[in-house]
């Protein structure tokens, strides 16, 4: 086997391996390589394959817990103003979030516009001109969240993997996290690939296998439960919904958002829990989608042109999981993202590196404790 030395090993070239990757491998305040040697290890053929590959997303502020909201938050600016160089076109475009209240959901939204920033209500009149598919009765009240916007995720994803190749940085695809030893300092990381990559920290990134890499290392699992979400492309016609705001409904069961200016992707907001793998779309979480936007939209369905799932991984308690292991603390998980990973990146990346090199970690920092792998373990 080929000897390959680093100062750190990110194991998950997805979002969140890529976002702690090209943070590691850069200066916060010149944008100038750091100086550490990061190497970013990938299971795949391609970066991404998974669940950063199948994600449709959209940046919302109120969207996640608490912790989550605050990371949103703290990277709306580099979504807004990326770094030069970063991509070739704005990594967002505007897509008000638009929330529906049937009778019995009126309580939850009543609690979401009191908690939510930027969220405000809107008249039922306006909904119509906005979204003219709406069935009438089927909303109670609505709300609207403005400022959301399309991500480009494939531009950010990849702007993050340029900038840890010009950092020196290495990607090192189809290459699957094996074995996992500590010796005299140094974590080994036999990988498919042939090769054994050494450095005295690892980045736990694998997502859906964030689990399993731990177990690979000998640590113990926190419990990380990937799940199934479905999306389908269908088309609308005689509607053209291009301007249409993304529509959710409150207790969030079903969605839809415009998808290639003509069509809609539609998901059923499913969570199924299942093992990690590559998973696929299943025909009953589609027809249940189509089934409950019916109920809200009176929009005829011929046929399903696309349909993919991805999996979205879940703590116990549902938050995020940054930070070193107990039992190891050159071992650092970066997992538990569930659905917000892309539109956290930014300042998750950041944190974790800051965590990593002993920098302040700013505004982030007071998430810290909640965010912690440590609160998994139970007293001996």
């Amino acid at each position: 086997m080929d000897m390959h030395a680093f100062d750190v090993v990110v194991i998950g070239a997805g979002i969140a391996g890529a976002t702690a990757a090209a943070a590691l491998a850069r200066n916060p305040a010149t944008g100038d390589p750091s100086g550490m040697r990061i190497a970013l290890v990938e299971a795949e053929d391609a970066a991404g394959y998974h669940s950063t590959g199948r994600s449709a997303a959209i940046w919302i502020l109120n969207y996640g817990p608490p912790d989550v909201r605050v990371l949103t938050g703290l990277s709306r600016d580099f979504f807004d103003h990326p770094p030069p160089g970063f991509c070739d076109a704005p990594l967002g475009s505007p897509r008000p979030m638009l929330l529906l209240a049937p009778p019995d959901q009126l309580q939850a939204l009543g609690v979401m516009l009191n908690e939510g920033l930027g969220l405000k209500e809107i008249g039922l009149d306006r909904v119509r001109e906005m979204v003219p598919a709406l069935r009438p009765g089927y909303a109670a009240a609505a709300a609207i969240e403005e400022d959301a916007f399309d991500m480009d995720v494939a531009a950010l994803h990849q702007g993050f993997l340029r900038q840890l190749r010009a950092a020196g940085g290495v990607l090192a695809l189809r290459h699957r996290a094996g074995r996992i030893a500590r010796e005299a300092g140094q974590w080994s990381i036999e990988t498919s690939g042939g090769d054994v990559f050494r450095a005295p920290v690892i980045v736990n990134a694998a997502g859906a296998w964030g689990d399993v890499v731990a177990e690979h290392a000998g640590l113990r699992r926190i419990g990380l439960q990937p799940c199934r979400r479905t999306g389908a492309i269908i088309d609308p016609a005689p509607y053209i919904p291009t301007d249409w705001p993304m529509i959710n409904e409150v207790a969030h069961t079903w969605y839809v958002r415009p998808e290639a200016r003509t069509k809609l992707m539609v998901s059923p907001a499913d969570e199924t829990p299942m093992e990690p793998h590559d998973v696929q779309p299943d025909e009953l979480d589609i027809a249940i989608a189509i089934d409950r936007m019916q109920q809200a939209l009176d929009i005829e369905v011929r046929r399903v042109e696309h349909s993919w799932a991805g999996l979205r991984s879940f703590t116990p308690d549902r938050n995020l999981a940054f930070g070193p292991d107990p039992d190891a603390p050159d071992f650092y998980w970066f997992i538990g993202q569930g659905g917000y990973g892309i539109q956290t990146s930014p300042a998750a990346g950041a944190l974790i590196a800051a965590m990593i090199t002993g920098r302040d970690p700013g505004p982030a920092g007071r998430i810290l404790a909640n965010i912690d792998p440590g609160r998994f373990r139970k007293p001996a």
